[in-house]
């Protein structure tokens, strides 16, 4: 094993008497781009929200850089691992209020020369500084919530289904960028995805998740042979 950003030891969760992360046991190599794939209801969301404190598993263990997540502090998980929606839900302000925002909640303010950097980032000129956020695209806006998620500098960045409502040439550019963020910080990078291509496309490392369980783990390109019965239908679209 590489590594490990993030180790889950026979992880349970249940919510209204349902069981929706069943004994997961797994890991996420450090410093790569890993990828989650899996039939909707499969527990991927709720994997996230165990990742960055929002949910606490029922019973098992998981451990950030080997560290217990319960010994963390959640604004210094937070910090650690941040998390990037579908939804890029922008405050009413400018581009620069929404960078802002995660050191607003310090008590902090952003340098402007470190807020003109994440722009250059995530591929957006520092023009866009004094922009209204909510007049910007949605690409656009996307690469804003990236560019917000990078303020606190985290070592793990939880993407969510973050090109599943853009089109195909903003699909690439998020693509392209999150690639870019990954080789010049060393950012592990997991990525919820229902794109089976994408996963393929910008995945070193994959899950296949279904029914609350981990079915198969390992490199990307389990998805072109995957060993499990289950596995195989689903990447053939028989299990949706």
């Amino acid at each position: 094993m590489s590594q490990t950003a993030i180790l889950f030891q026979d992880v349970n969760y249940s919510a209204d008497d349902l069981k929706i992360l069943k004994n997961i046991n797994g890991y996420f190599p450090e410093g790569k781009i890993a990828t989650i794939v899996g039939p909707s209801g499969a527990g991927k969301s709720t994997l996230f929200k165990l990742c960055n404190g929002l949910r606490s598993p029922d019973s098992g263990e998981i451990l950030i850089k080997g560290k217990p997540i319960i010994n963390f502090h959640p604004v210094e998980l937070r910090r650690k691992v941040g998390i990037a929606l579908q939804s890029a839900t922008m405050i009413s302000g400018s581009v620069l209020e929404n960078l802002e925002l995660p050191l607003r909640l310090q008590g902090k303010t952003i340098d402007i020369e470190f807020a003109k950097e994440l722009l250059h980032d995530v591929g957006l000129d520092g023009d866009f500084l004094m922009r209204n956020a909510k007049e910007l695209s949605g690409g656009q806006q996307q690469k804003l919530s990236i560019a917000r998620t990078l303020v606190n500098q985290p070592e793990v960045l939880l993407l969510d289904e973050i090109t599943s409502s853009l089109d195909r040439v903003s699909q690439h550019d998020i693509e392209e960028l999150i690639e870019k963020i990954n080789e010049k910080y060393g950012t592990t990078m997991i990525w919820i995805t229902h794109n089976l291509e994408q996963a393929l496309r910008i995945g070193q490392y994959t899950w296949v998740m279904m029914n609350g369980e981990l079915i198969e783990s390992g490199e990307s390109s389990l998805l072109r042979n995957p060993q499990d019965k289950r596995v195989q239908e689903f990447v053939k679209g028989e299990i949706v």
